[in-house]
Formats: structure tokens, C-alpha cells, sequence
């Protein structure tokens, strides 16, 4: 049900918990995106006449689940776009990956390249030519038997950047074959997760604080979460 993946709404802007598999926006596949699914949704609900204005603010991987922001307004969405753009909304994903000896806490640096023909980002340890510098820092927050889950948080948004940086530190995330996971999950999905988005509400200029719910259907973010 589309109301229950609903965190935030007003007459602005509206936040979806996104689930694994879901898009976020149409693509070559013409699966049905959140965005075509919400505008119908937002039709239905408000009896609305026309067509139903809605704009995606920012995206995530399809196999990834957690936060994205959609506008209601082209106001809302011209703002919201260039504060993504200047780095004014703080995303905090978690993600889990297996037990390696790694420090409790690092900032990582890297430089990613988007290879379209695998639609995967290389990446280099240093200054390359048509690489974008990507910068992150991640925590370990918890351990489980086998696992360990991380909080991250984001300084620039890069092609498949948590991805690419947490393999090649030598800890891919769980379930994420295309970057070097030993096993995929049975939903097809990886255990990246979208967690936590801060930002100054592009029209009231109210402070907003949204954190979602890890997917209910996996045992070891159940375990994360408790």
C-alpha cells in the first residue's frame, strides 16, 4: 500500500520509504516507478482533475530501500534540487557487511569513474582523469555474529559511491554480487538503506528530521534495528 510507505507529506514535498526492487523513476526496464505509482496514488486520494505535478528531488539504487524525496510544487523542487546540489540535505544510509578487521570509524576518499557499459563505477585511490573525488565516513554502530552494520554518512553523491568505496576497502555490502558480495539475497536487493535525511524545509524553513524503518522482511535488519 502506497500510504504506509509515506513518512512525510505536506504541500510541498512528500518523503517514501522506498523498498528493494522499487524504481524511482521510469527507465528502460518500463516497470511501473514510484514516482508513476505516487502521482496515481496522490490522484486517486485528493479526486484530483489533470495531471498530478510531482518531481523527483534525488535518487537511489533500485535494490537499495530507504528515503527519497519527491516535490509537489516546481517551487519546492527547484529549491530542494539545488540544495541537494549544495550539499544541504544530510543523508545518513546504514548498510551491512560481513565481519572484517576494520578501524571502528573512517573517512574514506576516493576517485569514481562511471563505466557505462557495466553501469558500475571504478574506482581509483587517487586523482584520475574524468574521476569525481567521493568522500565518506562510516561508523560501526553494531556487530552482530556474522555481520556488522554501518552508519554513513555521505559528502558528495556519487554513481553507486557507498557501493564502490566500501568494496574496495574490502567490505562489500551484504547481498551486492555487482561489487564483490559473496552471495546475493533472496529479494534480489542489497542491505544498503537510505536511513536518515536532514534538511532545512525549502518553503516553511522549518528543520526536518526524517528517519525510516528498515525493511520488515529481512531478519538481520530486523536484528540491526532492535
Amino acid at each position: 500500500m502506497m500510504e504506509e510507505q509515506i513518512v512525510y507529506e505536506d504541500n510541498h514535498l512528500l518523503v517514501v520509504n522506498k523498498k528493494v526492487g522499487q524504481l524511482v523513476q521510469g527507465d528502460k526496464t518500463g516497470d511501473e516507478s514510484l514516482l508513476e505509482s505516487i502521482k496515481n496514488f496522490i490522484k486517486k486520494r485528493d479526486t484530483k482533475p489533470g495531471n498530478v505535478f510531482l518531481g523527483l528531488v534525488h535518487r537511489i539504487d533500485r535494490p537499495t530501500s530507504g528515503l527519497v524525496i519527491y516535490a509537489k510544487t516546481s517551487k519546492a523542487l527547484s529549491r530542494l534540487t539545488q540544495m541537494v546540489k549544495n550539499r544541504e540535505v544530510k543523508k545518513t544510509y546504514w548498510a551491512v557487511v560481513g565481519k572484517e578487521m576494520i578501524p571502528q570509524s573512517q573517512r574514506l576518499v576516493h576517485y569514481l569513474k562511471k563505466n557505462e557499459k557495466n553501469n558500475k563505477a571504478i574506482v581509483f585511490p587517487k586523482v584520475t582523469e574524468g574521476a569525481k573525488e567521493a568522500i565518506l565516513t562510516y561508523h560501526v554502530i553494531k556487530t552482530l555474529d556474522n555481520y556488522m552494520l554501518l552508519e554513513i554518512d555521505l559528502e558528495t553523491g556519487r554513481h553507486h559511491q557507498i557501493r564502490a568505496q566500501l568494496s574496495k576497502t574490502g567490505i562489500p555490502i551484504k547481498g551486492d554480487l555487482k561489487y564483490g558480495a559473496p552471495r546475493s539475497n533472496p529479494d534480489g536487493g542489497i542491505n544498503l538503506h537510505a536511513r536518515k535525511l536532514e534538511f532545512i524545509h525549502p518553503v516553511t524553513k522549518e528543520e526536518i528530521e526524517i528517519i525510516a524503518p528498515v525493511p520488515q522482511n529481512d531478519a538481520i535488519w530486523r536484528a540491526c534495528e532492535g
